[in-house]
């Protein structure tokens, strides 16, 4: 069991209807997905890490991406299939010994972009974090990118982030204070940030 599904989570349904709501009262509820369109090719493929409700994948694939969505949270990945049946669902620990195995992936694939949006790196298991970094950064394409928004409160301390990037073999390419580019400052409590898998190598 995660650190998410020990934690007082709210039921899968509730967390949606949130969105949907906030969704017809008029708020922007599609910010990382406009987020990671601005960034990717268009029609490019996005991997969906911690996908939740899928809330992000499925705006995504509604604006012509192609995307494949992955949680441990079964509740959560049942409402994202009731949704949208026909995307890619995969229940997956994101700290899998060969994540590209447990996602059933077509051999070699990778993708334009892999984001964790969600607050999912400070949902990961205590220890797991580097692993996980190291997961995802395999599943980018050479030139791709990794995008990761969470709340930095001692957790996961942006630096240790970084480093975790570092050693994946990914490169820093911009940080954010929000999904809507709101500049960077040192100390903020959130933060958006982006790595870039190198084209040739290293």
């Amino acid at each position: 069991m995660s650190r998410w599904q020990r934690s007082e989570r709210p039921d899968a349904v509730e967390y949606d209807r949130r969105f949907t709501e906030g969704e017809k009262a008029g708020r922007d509820v599609h910010g990382e997905a406009s987020f990671v369109e601005s960034v990717a090719p268009p029609g490019g493929s996005v991997l969906d890490a911690g996908c939740g409700t899928g809330r992000v994948g499925i705006e995504l694939a509604r604006r012509g991406f192609d995307v494949v969505g992955a949680d441990l949270d079964a509740g959560m990945l049942g409402v994202a299939r009731s949704k949208a049946p026909d995307l890619a669902w995969r229940e997956v620990d994101l700290a899998a010994a060969d994540l590209a195995t447990a996602l059933d992936l077509a051999s070699g694939r990778r993708f334009d972009v892999v984001v964790a949006a969600g607050n999912v790196m400070i949902f990961l298991e205590p220890g797991t974090e580097a692993a996980v970094v190291a997961n995802l950064a395999g599943l980018v394409k050479p030139g791709g990118l990794l995008v990761a928004g969470f709340q930095l409160d001692g957790r996961v301390p942006i630096d240790v982030y970084d480093d975790h990037c570092r050693r994946a073999g990914l490169a820093p390419e911009a940080r954010w204070a929000t999904w809507d580019r709101e500049p960077w400052k040192d100390g903020g409590p959130y933060a958006v940030a982006v790595h870039r898998r190198p084209i040739g190598p290293g």
